[in-house]
């Protein structure tokens, strides 16, 4: 099946008949077609012989496939080199919000994402067929992306003829278009939704490099699977990857992969991030429910057993000594596993069992290795990211499987012995002897996160590591690309995140846990929100991101991604001295962190919110208060953060050109 159902010169689009078009398009849909979708082809296909005679020199294509967003364009036109995208709702008599933005949607899409669109104009047109007459303005804006047209079933042709009167562009030929390279980033709830939907990670890579190291690492860990069950072992994995690279993305794709009942190698995804798991099942759900026409409900059964919270893994396994119907089990973020005396604590405290005392990646080894065949455990593994007290790195893993686990193998990606990873240590003193064996495509090395740039991880690093004249040269390539930004102004702020916004881009507002000094002008970071509103709700739901009414702090957006974000920057990690300094707000005052591992966990809890939104980021520093009148919001604790921005290179909203 090609990527459009039908194709073809405007010419001879107009001299077939809809019979044989409406065939064409019945023979690709992959999908039971309903009565309803037969009758909206009939009716486009009349409209458009009807309209597109002064433009028979164009192309045509329905039902053009955007894998990353599990939707398919009803038409694309291109006439004079110009792409027109349209998108029609039969029947309507109003030009909706969500049509528009939808629209907008797949123009974006194409735009970012699409060789041969990238540098074209591209008009998004709402064909709404009984809406009232619109007066457009033809409106480019600086990526060559007009304002949506809003046209009815009388005007589409006028639209089409005001925008050629203004703008035309090179030849572009409809298969050329059609065949050119699709190279998307995905957010990670559109990844898993479409990988749910059975594509490839091929479909949803950015680049050929990236969909390589991805296809890759998962073949190296399918062999590993395939190698356990015929000759009935037990393996244990260790993939690591630079940052955006697409741990997460890897894992999702062998859950999805092996996710087999009836062979018998069922595969969960497990993360202890609540709020990732709570978000990507509740997407999952929603979505195959649309495609599938059954309940919420029913959907969330299903979902739930492809992507779990690990401790509710680990909690059934309490239960009893049964092995687990999971055969394969890949667990996120690895590293964050609970150290012994964290879980100990937990188990006495939540759970009323004493005397418990092993580490989380002790436990759930134990719990796979109660398997008498065969299991694997795929280990996905981040560096700088623990924000939570207790947890214990990856050295537990090593020290579970010295200690116990003797028949177990093992095999580690070529940069597992890298610092970030292991400190200070070697990884043969961790597994103290132990064989192991090194395979280098169980490394991801190839980032895919940000489409925009892919050096806002270093300027990141460079920025939280005190090194203002580094940072400073990295932001002056960084912001031709990925622009960030710092205000005193909140409403500067979040005017500048509204106007960047097209479509459904997803915009929020972002602070530290630790933030509480924030709320001195308003700006309240709760400990719980309504996480899976706050990312999944649309623009009129005031439990959305689209409202910067509710701050998600780190532990809400830790592996999940907005477009463009608000970062409200607080005192608790301020600049002191020409350092960073570390502090935490309890009943009146700011308290000193001392323990050099809290003051970690703060630095990467900010490492986190720089790096949540995709295409831009604008940094709210407060003005602060006067000490007289309050000590906790002094301005000379903002004053400082601001000026070292400053020497860092980031650029003022207030005096830019918005």
């Amino acid at each position: 099946m090609g990527r459009a159902y039908y194709s073809s010169r405007i010419s001879n689009f107009l001299t077939q008949d809809v019979d044989y078009i409406l065939g064409h398009l019945l023979i690709q849909d992959e999908f039971q077609t309903t009565d309803l979708q037969k009758n909206a082809w009939k009716f486009e296909i009349a409209l458009l012989q009807e309209k597109l005679h002064p433009f028979s020199d164009g192309d045509i294509a329905f039902e053009y496939t955007i894998p990353r967003l599990g939707h398919r364009i009803d038409v694309v036109c291109i006439i004079k080199g110009v792409i027109f995208v349209l998108e029609f709702k039969i029947g309507s008599r109003e030009h909706k919000r969500s049509t528009i933005d939808q629209v907008m949607d797949y123009v974006l899409d194409l735009k970012y994402f699409h060789q041969k669109s990238e540098n074209r104009y591209i008009v998004p047109i709402d064909v709404s067929t009984e809406a009232p007459d619109v007066e457009n303005q033809i409106i480019a804006m600086d990526d060559c992306i007009l304002h949506p047209l809003l046209s009815n079933a009388n005007t589409l042709a006028r639209d089409i003829s005001s925008v050629l009167e203004q703008i035309s562009d090179t030849c572009l030929n409809i298969d050329e278009w059609i065949n050119s390279r699709y190279s998307p980033t995905p957010t990670i709830i559109e990844a898993a939704q479409t990988l749910y939907r059975n594509h490839s990670v091929v479909d949803i890579s950015r680049n050929d490099a990236g969909a390589q190291n991805l296809t890759s690492t998962t073949k190296a860990i399918s062999a590993i699977i395939d190698n356990c069950k015929e000759k009935h072992k037990k393996a244990i994995c260790f993939v690591t990857g630079v940052p955006g690279a697409g741990k997460t993305l890897a894992g999702l794709n062998i859950a999805n992969e092996r996710h087999k009942f009836e062979a018998d190698e069922h595969a969960v995804f497990l993360s202890g991030n609540g709020p990732l798991v709570d978000v990507l099942q509740t997407a999952l759900a929603k979505d195959k429910s649309q495609r599938d026409g059954i309940t919420l409900d029913a959907a969330k059964r299903e979902t739930k057993a492809f992507i779990q919270i690990i401790h509710k893994f680990r909690d059934e396994a309490l239960a009893t000594n049964e092995a687990p119907i999971e055969k394969v089990a890949i667990f996120d973020e690895a590293q964050r596993a609970w150290d012994a005396d964290s879980l100990s604590n937990f188990m006495s405290r939540k759970k009323g069992v004493h005397n418990f005392n092993q580490s989380e990646p002790d436990f759930l080894i134990s719990i796979m290795d109660r398997h008498k065949d065969w299991a694997v455990i795929i280990c996905l593994v981040g560096g700088g990211q623990e924000i939570y007290t207790g947890e214990a790195g990856i050295s537990d893993w090593f020290k579970a499987l010295h200690n116990k686990y003797k028949d177990w193998d093992i095999y580690l990606s070529d940069k597992m012995s890298d610092s970030e990873y292991i400190g200070s240590s070697t990884i043969s003193e961790l597994l103290s002897g132990r064989p192991f064996s090194v395979i280098p495509s169980l490394h991801l090395g190839v980032s895919l996160r940000s489409f925009r740039s892919e050096k806002l991880s270093a300027f990141v690093k460079t920025l939280l590591d005190n090194k203002p004249d580094e940072a400073y040269k990295v932001y002056s390539e960084l912001k031709y690309t990925y622009p960030i930004y710092m205000t005193r102004n909140f409403e500067a702020a979040k005017k500048w995140v509204k106007s960047k916004s097209r479509g459904n881009e997803r915009y929020g507002l972002l602070a530290s846990s630790e933030g509480k000094r924030l709320r001195g002008i308003g700006i309240w970071v709760p400990t719980e929100i309504n996480h899976v509103g706050w990312f999944l709700n649309d623009k009129e739901h005031v439990d959305s991101s689209f409202f910067l009414e509710v701050a998600a702090s780190e532990f809400k957006v830790q592996g999940l991604e907005i477009d463009y974000g608000i970062l409200a920057w607080d005192a608790d990690l301020r600049y002191v001295n020409n350092e960073f300094d570390f502090f935490r707000f309890r009943g009146s005052r700011w308290t000193h962190i001392n323990v050099e591992q809290r003051q970690r966990y703060l630095k990467n809890a900010y490492r986190v919110l720089l790096t949540r939104a995709r295409q831009g980021l604008v940094i709210f520093v407060p003005e602060g208060a006067d000490p007289e009148e309050d000590m906790t919001r002094s301005r000379l604790l903002y004053d400082e953060i601001f000026n070292y921005f400053k020497k860092c290179g980031i650029v003022e909203l207030d005096a830019s050109d918005q």
